[in-house]
């Protein structure tokens, strides 16, 4: 595969304009990380935010594999796993760098 036959995997921060054919756009996808982050912070209760963390991390990959295998299909998985690491890693630099967290 040459550089130019690279999959065009959807990048995080890319919205559309409405929520439409079942895609987000910006409010919504926040307002749907926020309930998920609600369901932590609930179960934070009893349970280390530390373990917390791993154990959406995990869920999170579990999930993204069942998309890049079976939704995408995406025929060069270390792809796939490069550019979700390359969107987990915009993401927490964006909430590292956000002084509200």
């Amino acid at each position: 595969m040459t550089q130019n036959d690279k999959p065009n995997f959807p990048l995080w921060h890319q919205r559309v304009a409405v929520n439409a054919d079942g895609r987000l756009d910006e409010e919504s996808f926040i307002k749907l990380a926020d309930q998920f982050i609600s369901l932590a912070n609930n179960r934070n209760k009893k349970v280390l935010a530390t373990e917390l963390q791993f154990v959406m991390l995990y869920a999170s990959a579990r999930y993204a594999a069942h998309v890049g295998k079976n939704v995408i299909e995406a025929d060069d998985q270390e792809s796939f796993v490069d550019h979700m690491t390359a969107q987990y890693k915009d993401m927490l630099r964006e909430h590292l760098a956000d002084p509200t967290v």
